[in-house]
């Protein structure tokens, strides 16, 4: 039997504020002052909401509003530790702490096997896709111990083979000979309605690089930092395994096309 998939959307209100507990930031200017990792936010409140949350960017906290989970926070929280709070919790919680990046990786990498799992060029490679989900959907329902004692990075490697040939498949489906950035340093890189249709830009760095009405379709952006990219008018419609934390960090308007399965972050100009 199937194991059920996991929601793969952020659920904060089936999360017991993990992500503003567990994780560490550094006072910069994604983040007003230091927190330590188990260290709760100073604007949690007892509910576990923000106290602050339509205003964090205002706050100096933009960091806040590009990070997405995955869905991991409320898996964490309502499936692995069966809904109890991390303030109830013998450890005070550090063991639900220490297994949110695990979840968080391993949802992260249910979201680019659906992603090529809906795509009809990338049909050869669906079978061996099928049966990495139906097994990184198995992992997720481990228990707590279990969970840490993973190889996450051999997980990753194993699910990235897949990624890559069917990202080849896609690539070459909608342009002839795809243009290769791979890792590529594109920092504040003038790109203006460039054709990037089919390009592999895996892992390349977009930090303030300018894409306005650039056409992405069909572009592998797997791990592309994408923090203050301009994307104005960019047309990501069919771009390969984008997440909703990197189109958090770019800046798009009411131009900008994006995958049906993300969100139009709401600091976008309209």
């Amino acid at each position: 039997m199937s194991t059920p998939a996991p929601d793969l959307r952020a659920d904060c209100g089936n999360c017991f504020g993990l992500c503003c507990v567990a994780l560490a930031f550094t006072r910069s200017s994604d983040f007003a002052r230091d927190k330590k990792a188990g260290d709760p936010c100073r604007h949690l409140d007892d509910g576990h909401r923000c106290g602050i949350h339509d205003g964090l960017r205002d706050a100096g906290y933009r960091g806040c509003t590009v990070y997405d989970c995955f869905g991991a926070g409320q898996r964490i929280s309502q499936v692995t530790f069966g809904g109890q709070d991390w303030r109830d919790a013998p450890d005070g919680g550090r063991t639900m702490f220490a297994a949110l990046p695990v979840m968080r990786q391993l949802h992260e990498l249910l979201w680019y096997l659906d992603d090529t799992l809906s795509r009809r060029a990338a049909a050869p490679t669906h079978p061996a896709a099928a049966a990495a989900r139906e097994h990184v959907a198995g992992l997720t329902a481990l228990p707590a111990a279990e969970l840490l004692a993973l190889d996450v990075a051999a997980e990753r490697a194993a699910v990235n083979e897949v990624l890559l040939r069917a990202g080849e498949l896609v690539r070459r489906a909608a342009v002839r000979r795809p243009r290769n950035r791979r890792g590529a340093d594109l920092v504040g890189a003038r790109m203006r309605g460039v054709d990037l249709r089919g390009a592999d830009l895996r892992g390349a760095c977009l930090i303030g690089a300018d894409l306005r009405d650039a056409d992405l379709r069909s572009a592998d952006l797997i791990g592309a930092d994408l923090r203050d990219t301009d994307l104005r008018g960019a047309d990501l419609d069919d771009a390969l395994y984008v997440a909703q934390s990197q189109i958090n960090a770019a800046r798009g308007d009411g131009r900008t096309r994006i995958p049906a399965a993300l969100t139009r972050p709401g600091h976008w100009a309209r």
